[in-house]
């Protein structure tokens, strides 16, 4: 005979999705990011905003990183792809999102999620400022980051312009490192 009864059923649906939480590991610190406060974050001109690193894969066991973006007018990467998730949430402005062809306007306050593999680019359209918060999962975008930027000093700071033979040392240095993390130009 089955036994239908709720405390059957409940032992029937144990699986590994369902298994018991692991214990807390102690190892694991706190992190806390003040973008505008805290002077060991680290401030990188990258696609002619200002990229500062809240979070890094070492924070976060390498589960994802966390980037504060400060894109100005007409900034923002060139089409691209990368075999991780990216998700946008734009805290100011406007930005427009091209995902496999399609655009779309991001307003303050918008979510947008790029899946793995995608074809995508962002670029600010509108004629103030935009800032957004930029998470991959897994973590290493950062450190792609790290290597192609170019150091400034504050999440509100503005890169240095550059002449076309530094924008072209600098595209041809992104291009060299993008299968090293992951990213393909397109």
């Amino acid at each position: 005979m089955l036994d239908r009864s709720p405390a059957s059923a409940l032992s029937s649906t144990v699986t590994s999705e369902t298994a018991p939480i692991p214990p807390d590991d102690p190892q694991r610190q706190l992190a806390v990011a003040r973008p505008d406060e805290d002077p060991s974050l680290t401030h990188l001109g990258v696609a002619g905003g200002t990229y500062t690193i809240l979070l890094t894969g070492e924070d976060t066991a390498g589960r994802y990183c966390l980037i504060d973006m400060l894109v100005p007018p007409g900034g923002g990467p060139p089409p691209h792809r990368h075999d991780f998730e990216e998700m946008f949430t734009v805290l100011e402005g406007e930005v427009e999102f091209t995902f496999r062809g399609e655009k779309s306007i991001g307003r303050a306050g918008t979510t947008v999620n790029i899946p793995a593999n995608a074809p995508h680019q962002f670029k600010n359209q509108g004629d103030q400022p935009a800032r957004l918060l930029c998470m991959c999962t897994p973590a290493g975008q950062e450190e792609f980051f790290r290597e192609v930027g170019v150091p400034v000093a504050s999440r509100a700071a503005v890169p240095p312009k550059s002449d076309a033979a530094t924008q072209a040392a600098s595209k041809a240095k992104a291009e060299s490192l993008a299968a090293k993390y992951r990213t393909e130009m397109l």
